[in-house]
Order: C-alpha cells, then sequence, then structure tokens
C-alpha cells in the first residue's frame, strides 16, 4: 500500500482502532488537572548535578583551559585533577563507579514551590518522579516516569493517597518506601530539585535552543504563567523555558508535555557540550547548591558525570508506568495497570529480556505527518525489505520522530540491529509504552515527522 501525503487512512487501518485511540486520549484529557506543573524531562533534573562537572569531561583534553579559567587550587580543578587522574593510560577504564559494577536505582524528584522562603522543602509535593536505572557495565541508563496521580496505598496508616503526596506527609522517606513497596524495587540513591531549578540553570546557561512544534499561546495571570511561542527554531529564555515545559493545551495533554520535556533535555544536552559552557559552572554550581537535595556524595557525583562521555542519548530506554485515568468526586487518580506496569518493571529496571524466535515476523505500524509522507514511505519499504509485517498506517500529527516499542521481544538490541537494515529509522529516538493506542496490537510503531 503505497503512502502519499493525502490519505486520511491506508485501508490496513481499522475504524474500530481509531476509535479506541480516541477514547483514550479523551481519558487522558480527563485526568488533567487545572492547576499548572512541571512535568520535567527524565534528565533534566540529573542535568542539574551533573552539569557540575561533566562540562570538564567535554574539555577534558584541555586541562591548561581549565587550570587558566578557574586557578590552579580551585574546586572546581582539583574535581577535574581527581578524576581525571590517569586518564592518560588509554587502557585505563573512564568510569568505576566506587560502589562497584552493580546497577544502581536513582530516585529523580522534582518538587513543587513552598511558601516558605527558608525552607524549600519541608511540605512540599513531588511533582516529577521519576526512577532512573544505571547499569555501570553497558554505560546505559533506563527510565521510568511514575504519573504523579498515582494511587497507592502510603506506609505508616496513612491510607490512599495520589503518590505525590507522600512526600507532603512524610518526607523523603516516605517517597523512597512508596515507591519500593509499589513497584517492588529498591532506591539506591536519590536527587531531588525545586520547581524553580529549571528556570535558574537555564539562566546560567544563556538559554537552550529548542524547536518548537506548534504555536504555543497560553496566559494565565493567576498562576503568573504567560506562554507566547511561535513555530520554529527559538532559542528559549528562562521564563519561555518555563512555559514551554508547563504547555499541556494541546490533543495530548500532559502525555504531549512528557514528550516536549525529552526535546528540551536534548537542547540542554547540546549547550552542555558547548566549550563555552565550561566558564559557566560556578554560576551552576550556586544553583545546585540553593535548589537541589541528594544523598549522594561529590565523588559519586563526579562518576556520574563521567558515565555522559559515554552515554548515547538515541539508545536511552524511557517508559511511562501504563494505566488510565479515573476521577472519584473531585479527585483524579491515575489507576496504574498491574501487568503492564509490572512488564515496564521487569524491562527497565531489572533488564529481563525475551529472546525472540528467529522465525517470527514482527508487525509494525507508521505513523507520519503530512510533510514526513515521503520519508514514511521509505521507512515502509526499508521495514518490508527486512522482514517486517507493515500492519497498518495513518497520519498523525506530530514533528519529532520515535521508535515506540510495545512488544516485551522489541529491545534495543533488535532496535540497533533493525536501523542496519533500515537506514532511514538510525537517528529516531526508542521510547517503550507497552499500551498501544496508535495501531492496535502491533509489536511497534514508527512515528515519521517533518518539521
Amino acid at each position: 500500500m503505497t503512502i502519499n501525503s493525502n490519505e486520511e487512512r491506508t485501508q490496513d487501518y481499522r475504524p474500530d482502532e481509531n476509535s479506541k485511540r480516541n477514547d483514550y486520549l479523551n481519558k487522558i484529557k480527563q485526568q488533567q488537572e487545572e492547576q499548572e506543573t512541571f512535568i520535567r524531562a527524565i534528565i533534566i533534573m540529573f542535568i542539574i548535578f551533573i552539569c557540575v562537572v561533566a562540562a570538564i569531561f567535554f574539555c577534558s583534553s584541555n586541562a591548561e583551559f581549565i587550570k587558566k579559567q578557574f586557578g590552579e587550587n580551585s574546586f572546581i580543578t582539583k574535581i577535574f585533577n581527581s578524576v581525571n587522574k590517569d586518564n592518560d593510560v588509554k587502557e585505563k577504564a573512564e568510569f568505576s563507579l566506587p560502589f562497584g559494577p552493580k546497577r544502581q536505582n536513582i530516585l529523580l524528584l522534582g518538587v513543587d514551590a513552598s511558601n516558605n522562603d527558608n525552607d524549600l522543602w519541608t511540605g512540599t509535593r513531588t511533582d516529577t518522579i521519576i526512577l532512573v536505572n544505571v547499569d555501570p557495565k553497558t554505560k546505559s541508563i533506563n527510565a521510568i516516569s511514575i504519573p504523579r496521580d498515582s494511587k497507592v496505598y502510603l506506609p505508616d496508616n496513612n491510607g490512599i493517597q495520589k503518590i505525590n503526596a507522600a512526600h507532603a506527609i512524610g518526607g523523603i522517606g516516605m517517597t523512597i518506601r512508596t515507591i519500593e513497596d509499589t513497584l517492588g524495587v529498591h532506591i539506591d540513591r536519590y536527587i531531588m530539585v525545586h520547581d524553580n531549578a529549571v528556570k535558574a540553570i537555564v539562566e546560567a546557561l544563556g538559554g537552550v535552543d529548542v524547536y518548537v512544534e506548534k504555536p504555543m499561546r497560553y496566559h494565565d495571570y493567576s498562576g503568573k504563567l504567560h506562554i507566547d511561542l511561535s513555530k520554529g527554531e527559538h532559542r528559549l529564555s528562562p521564563e519561555q523555558a518555563v512555559g514551554y515545559l508547563r504547555f499541556r493545551h494541546d490533543a495530548l495533554g500532559d502525555i504531549g508535555r512528557t514528550h516536549r520535556q525529552q526535546w528540551f533535555l536534548r537542547g540542554l544536552l547540546n549547550e552542555l557540550q558547548k566549550p563555552e559552557t565550561i566558564t559557566k559552572i560556578p554560576d551552576i554550581i550556586d544553583v545546585t547548591k540553593k535548589y537541589v537535595k541528594t544523598n549522594m556524595s561529590l565523588y559519586e557525583l563526579s562518576q556520574y558525570a563521567a558515565l555522559t562521555k559515554h552515554i548515547d542519548m538515541d539508545k536511552i530506554e524511557i517508559a511511562t508506568l501504563p494505566g488510565e485515568p479515573n476521577k472519584k468526586g473531585y479527585i483524579s487518580y491515575w489507576i496504574l495497570d498491574p501487568q503492564k506496569s509490572q512488564e515496564v518493571v521487569n524491562r527497565l529496571i531489572y533488564r529481563e529480556k525475551v529472546q525472540p524466535d528467529e522465525n517470527m515476523v514482527l508487525s509494525a505500524g507508521i505513523m507520519y505527518s503530512q510533510a514526513g509522507a515521503d520519508e514514511a514511505e521509505i521507512v515502509k519499504n526499508e521495514l518490508t525489505a527486512a522482514g517486517v509485517n507493515i500492519a497498518c498506517t495513518g497520519n498523525i500529527s506530530k514533528t519529532h520522530t520515535q521508535f515506540i516499542a510495545h512488544s516485551s521481544i522489541v529491545t534495543n538490541e533488535y532496535f540497533n540491529w533493525l536501523k542496519k537494515k533500515t537506514p532511514s529509522i538510525a537517528g529516531y529516538q526508542f521510547v517503550y509504552e507497552p499500551v498501544n493506542y496508535y495501531c492496535g496490537q502491533t509489536d511497534f510503531t514508527v512515528i515519521v515527522a517533518g518539521k
């Protein structure tokens, strides 16, 4: 079936699946609350830490430059010297965690603003909850986003609550225990970032370059939120970055905002790799002192910063705990799907893998924007030549390309193998979503977008 930009759907796409997708999106819209909150990127909070030393590693070949900028006995120069000690020996590993080669689970939390300038943390709710699994052996990162409205039982007889209430009631200790009990995992370290940190870090960097996929205009005078962005390339100011991350007034609501956090993250990482960023490290350190809490030592943070040199952003595997919204009275909950959520935990935290049958034929859906129709035709032909069954195609309003795995047998390893057979998807972002509302029961979906 030839793909062309004038098609609404190909005949392979079934109307009942389109209805199912619309029902799902309607449920997402019902789940949204009136109050605007941040949904940050999986490593946006983590970046605030590694910015302190990561830029040093990107410029690690120029020790004299660092010494000249900060002085021979400065704090920054000492970190650089200690972490990069013996790096001139080529055979020596550049990354060795102080606690050995075992995988670590790091909890990233973003808390809302408090009314007490003297205590930024007590009584605050966790608007962003992300569990990151770091594997030193493979130098890879997986991350699970936990919806803040997830309905859970809180320990110490605190009953049923939204998961973001755990910190307001019992602090970081109750938050960790709640997540451990809910997901059956152990949390090794935590990093907690205040609501104002993203704005402060963008200000310290002097802006972040991001492609804005659609016009974004929204004004909330009571909430002091003003968003006025046109479609196209922008260097976001601190205020514009806040608006970009908080905007949710489109069909996908918080789901669309979750996608935008990933593009913002890429812009942050690109900014971090610029040589001039090294001169901004003192300002970044000031941000972390005020807006960040963690039980990680400086040495541990520096070792994680070393890991950033080896991370391929296209190989990071991310997922959101599956479920659906449910409203009880005036309270909106996200009801987790136990089976699907366990699949996500097994795959991303415990790194369980399912070996596919060599003779198994995987099925795919191709969703494309009008501007991506020509590229979608190329993707379709290459996937077909690679032995993939194209089960459905259709139009979608997207401006970023993705490879979305729905089946447990579609692993990053399979994706890397498939990229060799299908060069047109080489730069696509890998995402794991066990709930498939794009194309029914396909093993994976390819989103082909155009600017």
